[in-house]
């Protein structure tokens, strides 16, 4: 066995990627929430919410709720070595914060022997993209800025991202 690649888990021994095996892990509850902010020209972002949340496109955040609820049920077609896992929630909610950033906040849960934090990052992620998307012909300059795992819970441990400023 090649020992420069134990301590990784996607790697077997001989350095070729490998699905984590989790036949042995017993199932528990566990949840993921993970958050993306989407930053907009102050104008641009007050003129969507004169606008009830539409753009030329359509309904802004009804369309990226939707997305993301998609993208988070596909996440292991499109992250490799990703378990596919029934999802038994998925919310995502979208609120403005100040003048200029839009925050998406996306909630997965399943009762399995592995976690949904990539589900969360995913539908957290292609909702932001689709607020972009939806918002271009208002404006490209907008920037997607952050996307962070919040919290997990289930599993070995969990996690709780410090608080910022």
């Amino acid at each position: 066995m090649n020992t420069q690649n134990q301590d990784f888990t996607h790697l077997d021994g001989q350095g070729r990627p490998q699905m984590v095996d989790v036949s042995a892990k017993e199932e528990s509850v566990r949840t993921a929430t993970a958050r993306s902010v989407v930053r907009l020209q102050p104008d641009v972002l007050k003129r969507l919410v004169e606008d009830n949340h539409q753009s030329p496109k359509g309904p802004v955040f009804q369309t990226a709720i939707l997305a993301g609820t998609m993208a988070a049920k596909k996440t292991s077609e499109l992250i490799p070595l990703c378990h596919p896992i029934p999802l038994e929630a998925c919310r995502i909610e979208i609120q403005i914060e100040g003048d200029s950033d839009i925050a998406i906040i996306c909630t997965c849960k399943t009762s399995q022997k592995t976690g949904v934090e990539m589900e969360a990052l995913t539908g957290a992620s292609v909702a932001a993209l689709t607020v972009y998307d939806m918002c271009k012909g208002l404006s490209h300059g907008m920037e997607i800025v952050e996307t962070v795992l919040l919290e997990k819970s289930g599993g070995k441990r969990d996690y709780r991202r410090p608080e910022s400023g």
